[in-house]
């Protein structure tokens, strides 16, 4: 993270229109009957949103400025929320019709992690890997998270760490660090990260990174994702490539 910018947190609002129309729209669906029989559990709640998010373009902000900014083209807006129901619904079919074998589908587990205590309630960690001669993504290289010497604990088990890269993520790996419980709220705590990663042909790199967070309340765990901590592309070379290439 670049020195003066720590506190500066980037907020994709393309997400929070995700989360309210699937929301809508299984609440729609639950009025209703369901009577196409669709799974509406968290797990399949969480793949929707998933399968939507990854079709739409993010829109960044940095301020309530560029929240503005964007709410002012309201013909613009109508379209994407018509076009993100549109996914949502497509994405909910096809997340019923290939259900995840590991989930019981049912109202009887928790998708991750719920407190009524203060938390440092972590962002989502999203970064980018790539060849540093061929900016090409680099398939299945390991990327792991670590705090010290030690692992880092994700939310829940659909989140992997270490996570392997495959080739249609186009180079991208995510972490969702779990919760982490403390006595106040309003405590400031700077969390040090690294990113330990490997692959076949390839020199190893260990990148260092650190989340500032600030202890609350959690509310609903599945909203802490609305929240992403984007880390700049990081790039490996072949065996002595990283010496010649600074």
């Amino acid at each position: 993270m670049v020195k003066g910018y720590l506190n500066m947190e980037i907020h994709n609002i393309s997400e929070d229109s995700v989360f309210s129309s699937v929301e809508t729209i299984i609440n729609s669906i639950k009025e209703e009957g369901n009577p196409t029989g669709l799974c509406l559990c968290d797990q399949c709640k969480l793949d929707t949103i998933c399968y939507t998010l990854n079709r739409i373009e993010p829109h960044y902000i940095v301020s309530n400025r560029g929240f503005t900014r964007i709410e002012q083209d309201w013909s613009g807006r109508q379209q994407a929320e018509a076009d993100i129901a549109a996914l949502v619904y497509k994405g909910l079919r096809l997340v019923t019709h290939n259900m995840r074998p590991t989930s019981a589908h049912d109202d009887t587990v928790s998708m991750g992690q719920t407190f009524s205590e203060p938390v440092f309630d972590l962002p989502t960690i999203v970064g980018r890997l790539f060849d540093g001669e061929t900016f090409a993504p680099i398939p299945e290289a390991t990327v792991e998270l670590c705090s010290g010497s030690e692992k880092v604990l994700m939310r829940n088990l659909n989140w992997q760490n270490p996570y392997t890269l495959v080739e249609n993520t186009a180079g991208t790996f995510t972490f969702w660090p779990a919760a982490v419980p403390v006595e106040n709220v309003s405590i400031h705590r700077m969390f040090d990260y690294s990113l330990k990663i490997e692959s076949p042909q390839y020199e190893p790199l260990t990148h260092f990174f650190k989340i500032p967070v600030v202890s609350a309340i959690q509310s609903q765990h599945s909203r802490s994702t609305d929240r992403t901590f984007k880390l700049p592309d990081i790039y490996l070379f072949p065996p002595g490539e990283a010496e010649q290439n600074g």
